[in-house]
């Protein structure tokens, strides 16, 4: 008999001890370097349509991929960069990250985003994204505008062949950025065949 597959609930636990781990083990300040770097030279699709143009982004946590340096570089670019402000009922607000007071845009302004850089556990070669469980960019991603571009963060070795647990909402990633590169969420296809 096959044992049970892992609830998302096990399978963040997992992703999040292994987290801890490999942040441990990171120079994040060169990650974090290495990572505005490739948001400078992003491939063709991933590339928002326009320039400047609107991003959102996010101000990462201690063991997320860092932002601060992509958030720079793209301010710098002339890009208008919104993070989020969680609600208390998980949905989302963006405020422009150059604005001191942090004034609220509402949590419809992801339809006028260009491009999307979005946080997460991990990400399989079928483009499901394991997030921290709120369901924040569960209603995010709907929002947006078909075609922008959507890309999750993640640190080397997060994009994974290993299938992760996903509901019918579930909106596939097409791409996934570590300090190694950007890539499509396929790509590991082909190099290992996944299980599940």
């Amino acid at each position: 008999m096959a044992p049970a597959p892992l609830s998302k609930g096990d399978v963040r636990r997992v992703l999040r001890a292994q987290r801890r781990r490999l942040t441990a083990s990171r120079d994040l300040t060169a990650d974090g370097l290495a990572l505005a770097e490739h948001v400078r030279s992003l491939p063709p699709g991933a590339r928002p349509r326009s320039a400047p143009c609107t991003v959102l982004s996010y101000e990462s946590l201690p063991h997320e991929p860092p932002t601060a340096a992509i958030n720079a570089a793209l301010r710098a670019s002339g890009h208008r960069v919104l993070v989020p402000i969680t609600l208390p009922d998980m949905q989302l607000d963006w405020c422009d990250l150059d604005d001191p007071g942090r004034t609220p845009f509402g949590i419809t302004a992801p339809a006028h985003a260009d491009l999307v850089l979005a946080p997460g556990l991990a990400v399989d070669t079928t483009g499901t994204r394991l997030g921290q469980g709120g369901g924040c960019y569960d209603r995010v991603l709907p929002m947006l505008t078909a075609g922008t571009p959507v890309i999750v963060l993640l640190h080397p070795g997060e994009h994974t062949n290993e299938r992760l647990p996903s509901e019918p909402h579930d909106i596939p990633i097409p791409w996934v950025l570590t300090a190694d590169g950007c890539t499509p969420s396929n790509r590991l296809l082909g190099t290992t065949a996944p299980k599940g």
